[in-house]
């Protein structure tokens, strides 16, 4: 299939292109600045320019023209502005799954966070509280979508060299996960039609990628 990923020059999404392309997906990846188009594509990858927080759904909607998925893998992280929080990781996903409606993609896969669901102590600083609320409302906003969606929550991320097992459940205790093991469940959900309408949290566990996926 042609996948979209949005935030298509993040972490995650950098370790996706390479699993996608070598089982023989082509990958469009979407990034805000021409270098990073440059810097990614490659066989199997061909870039196109959008900016998440500047363009709206009808650009998004062009972006996705011609893919069959759409993975929503931007965020902008739980430091820096509360203001980002909502105009990439809400809004960004807001106008990815209306953007998707309008192409007539129906399959989404979303990259959350470990339980934004839960709720926020009082002294919670805004930046994290923006954060939290943003992941919580994008995730809302999917499942009551009509697309094929499905939300992937990692716990803490690392850049450590993927461990190749997780532990993927409706709830997990808070731990960690490199990445890559998150970008290899991605990957995994796109080729199982058992993850449809699923919303699982992701640490690293003992269940090998693929199994744990289709497991469920």
């Amino acid at each position: 299939m042609r996948v979209a990923v949005v935030g298509g020059h993040g972490k995650v999404a950098r370790a996706l292109i390479p699993l996608l392309v070598e089982r023989g997906d082509e990958v469009v990846p979407l990034v805000r600045k021409q270098e990073h188009a440059d810097e990614l594509r490659g066989p199997g990858v061909e870039p196109r320019l959008l900016d998440i927080e500047a363009q709206d759904a009808d650009a998004f909607a062009d972006a996705f023209a011609g893919t069959q998925a759409v993975v929503f893998a931007a965020g902008a992280g739980p430091d820096g502005r509360a203001d980002r929080k909502r105009t990439v990781d809400l809004e960004g996903s807001l106008k990815s799954i209306e953007g998707a409606r309008r192409a007539g993609v129906q399959r989404f896969v979303q990259v959350s966070a470990i339980g934004v669901d839960e709720p926020l102590p009082d002294d919670t600083g805004e930046v994290w509280k923006a954060y939290v609320e943003a992941k919580r409302d994008a995730d809302a906003a999917l499942r009551a979508s009509d697309l094929a969606w499905t939300i992937i929550r990692p716990g803490g991320l690392t850049d450590d060299d993927p461990v190749g097992t997780v532990l993927l459940s409706e709830s997990a205790p808070r731990a960690q996960v490199p990445r890559a093991d998150v970008a290899a469940v991605v990957a995994a959900c796109l080729a199982e039609p058992a993850s449809v309408g699923r919303q699982w949290e992701l640490v690293t566990g003992d269940v090998p990628v693929r199994e744990a996926v289709a497991a469920g």
